[in-house]
């Protein structure tokens, strides 16, 4: 769980009937920017623990895309191997270390006002992972997805764990379904298509 350090960002109702359009046109954009900025792999981290029923949206979000097999695509986190608190900063060393020029989307749950509570916010910008529950990390991400799993602002901890899986699998299931949309149309693509061909 984490605040948004970012700038420019959009709501997106997941009961809507044009939630998966308006994601994947605002990932497509996010991604195409980063493109043309210079990056040439595109990461997805997907923090959170399968140990918390609305911390959960990262791993479960990492374990949906984890077979992903484009060129210049990696995914960190998923159920087996969730990213967090402990292991953030090793996590993102690493990136650094071994993709080439990343354009990092960061993927984590969040608490929120009542009214948006069932919304996916996308955007521009970084997110400070923990920074909800009291952790201090350092910010993550060119670009973010996050998912408003309940309402905040009092014993975060108990909301979290008492969260519906429901609302977490249905955002699970839009952001994954999404990024693979996305992909696919950069792999059918001209302008990208040496980027990210199929392996």
């Amino acid at each position: 769980m984490f605040l948004k350090t970012a700038a420019r960002h959009q709501y997106i109702d997941i009961r809507s009937v044009s939630a998966f359009k308006s994601f994947t046109d605002e990932l497509y954009v996010l991604i195409r920017n980063g493109i043309r900025n210079g990056c040439r792999s595109v990461i997805f981290v997907c923090i959170g623990t399968d140990r918390s029923t609305g911390d959960s949206l990262g791993p479960l979000i990492g374990y949906k895309i984890g077979n992903l097999r484009y060129k210049n695509v990696y995914v960190f986190g998923d159920l087996d191997n969730p990213v967090h608190a402990k292991n953030l900063d090793d996590v993102m060393r690493s990136i650094f270390t071994k993709c080439c020029k990343p354009f990092v989307i960061a993927i984590d749950a969040c608490l929120g006002k009542m009214d948006h509570v069932g919304c996916i916010t996308i955007g521009e910008g970084s997110i400070k992972p923990g920074s909800g529950v009291n952790k201090e990390l350092d910010p993550v991400g060119d670009a973010y997805v996050t998912g408003i799993v309940n309402f905040g602002g009092f014993m975060d901890f108990l909301v979290l764990q008492n969260t519906r899986l429901s609302i977490v699998m249905r955002m699970a299931d839009l952001v994954s379904t999404g990024i693979r949309y996305v992909l696919w149309k950069f792999d059918r693509d001209p302008e990208y298509m040496q980027l990210f061909c199929s392996n």
